[in-house]
């Protein structure tokens, strides 16, 4: 009889492995690559893996999950249609973005990304910096504030944040904040309330419905944006926490990358957030001219502020990196924390060192998530031989995602040059058209080498077979980490 009943679920697992597997194959109509690695996960960890396909294998690419008014949809896109129509004769503020009407045409017709041009950018690179802007901005707030944040830590930064928040909700001011779900999950309930009580509002993005229990654990809001009053955004790498201060003795010095936005760019960043509040919480948000105001046009900086997301089938920003890698003449600069390229970007970035362009590359030396870390050094064989230049950055955590090409066009964001940012994570990043701005994110690169040891092909082939060995099983799952 136990036996018995062993066999019929025995029988039952093998059943419900391969109902996955044929979804997964014909239904999900995933890229080969997550295919196969996701069929590993099925037969490799029978029952198991069933669990892990529930919490991570959705595909939210057919779905519409935001909500749009006609009226609203109709506005957006006759801007769009104007634009694309004018673009051909657009006369450009720096004429060096002249050479890259492609791009931004390309931002516009998948992106649905407006360019703008009369922007003001600052570049922070130390949290200090940046977190000392963007307090300076909620003191100066008057009419709202809406934050967005991956994660939120219930530390020194974090209450200090809340605290301001809460001041500036008594006085009045309209105070949205969004979090992810799971990348705040460490936060008490409480840890809201006094703000709350105050009037400000807080969500959850794709909260769990079941406690421990999130069914869209793989599908995570990684952007990182603010917006005061409608005239100053901040968006990058940064989220809310004491190691991103450089505090914590587990990273110790964090080095990001993140922007201070004034003019119309402002505009995009707003009406995502509105899109991700609209869509997080039950406190509906509807459009309003007031979280439009004009902007003052003190700047002449370049910007087209650029999402992607797994509820879309177009992988913009994957497809921004690409495209400008394949624009460069001189030279194509990287740092991202992981490094997990797709097939097309991997084959863009050997063919420009293969042409002769000087692409140089910086990681992390040491890693936040070693799984994720064996599968980037994985994928640096082929890229070495081929002449691109890799640096690992020793000061101490690298986590800007930043891309600089020919010292005239640049992108600043939150989404790092791997798959799970490309085709998972909801992500967004500036694009920068400004010899002058890219040319200063350029600098600071080549001031970042002094922090940095080069890893030489010679010195790869040289790593320990077991480090070889871990490195290949973390890259056969790279599609899905």
């Amino acid at each position: 009889m136990h036996v018995d009943v062993l066999t019929t679920l025995s029988s039952l697992i093998f059943a419900v492995n391969m109902l996955l597997a044929v979804a997964v194959i014909f239904l999900e109509r995933r890229n080969v690559g997550a295919t196969w690695a996701w069929l590993m996960v099925l037969f490799l960890l029978p029952g198991v893996g069933f669990v892990v396909y529930m919490l991570l294998g959705q595909n939210l690419s057919r779905r519409k999950i935001y909500k749009l008014t006609e009226e609203n949809v109709k506005v957006f896109q006759d801007a769009l249609a104007k634009q694309r129509e004018d673009l051909p004769i657009y006369r450009f503020s720096d004429a060096e973005t002249a050479a890259y009407r492609d791009l931004i045409h390309m931002n516009l017709a998948s992106g649905k990304s407006l360019y703008t041009q009369d922007n003001t950018v600052q570049i922070y690179t130390e949290g200090s910096a940046k977190f000392a802007a963007l307090k300076d901005a909620i003191s100066s707030a008057g009419h709202h504030i809406h934050l967005l944040y991956y994660i939120w830590r219930n530390d020194d930064l974090g209450r200090s944040l809340v605290r301001m928040l809460v001041e500036k909700a008594r006085e009045g001011v309209q105070v949205r904040v969004l979090v992810d779900d799971v990348g705040s999950s460490a936060l008490p309930r409480s840890f809201w309330r006094e703000l709350q009580v105050a009037g400000g509002m807080v969500a959850a993005f794709f909260p769990s419905r079941v406690p421990y229990l999130n069914m869209r654990v793989n599908y995570r809001n990684h952007r990182k944006l603010a917006i005061i009053d409608g005239k100053v955004g901040f968006i990058g790498g940064f989220n809310v926490g004491d190691e991103y201060l450089g505090l914590t003795e587990r990273f110790g010095f964090w080095r990001d990358t993140h922007l201070r936005v004034e003019g119309s760019a402002v505009h995009q960043m707003q009406a995502q957030f509105l899109l991700d509040w609209t869509l997080a919480s039950d406190k509906q948000l509807l459009s309003d001219d007031t979280y439009f105001p004009e902007a003052e046009r003190r700047g002449a900086v370049g910007l087209q502020v650029l999402v992607s997301g797994p509820n879309n089938a177009e992988e913009q920003i994957r497809n921004a990196y690409i495209k400008m890698i394949n624009s460069a003449k001189r030279n194509v600069l990287i740092q991202t924390p992981y490094f997990i390229p797709d097939e097309s970007l991997f084959t863009a970035l050997k063919m420009a060192a293969l042409s002769g362009v000087d692409v140089q590359m910086m990681l992390p030396s040491k890693p936040d998530r070693k799984l994720v870390y064996w599968a980037s050094i994985s994928y640096l064989d082929e890229l070495l031989e081929a002449g691109v230049t890799c640096y690992l950055y020793e000061k101490g955590f690298l986590h800007a995602k930043t891309i600089v090409v020919d010292g005239k066009v640049a992108t600043v964001g939150t989404a790092n040059v791997d798959i799970r940012s490309f085709k998972l994570n909801f992500e967004v990043n500036a694009l920068i058209f400004d010899s002058q701005k890219a040319g200063e994110l350029e600098r600071i690169f080549m001031d970042d080498l002094e922090h940095c040891r080069i890893l030489t092909l010679a010195a790869y082939k040289e790593r320990p077979l077991s480090q070889r060995f871990m490195e290949s099983c973390a890259r056969l799952l790279s599609p899905i980490l």
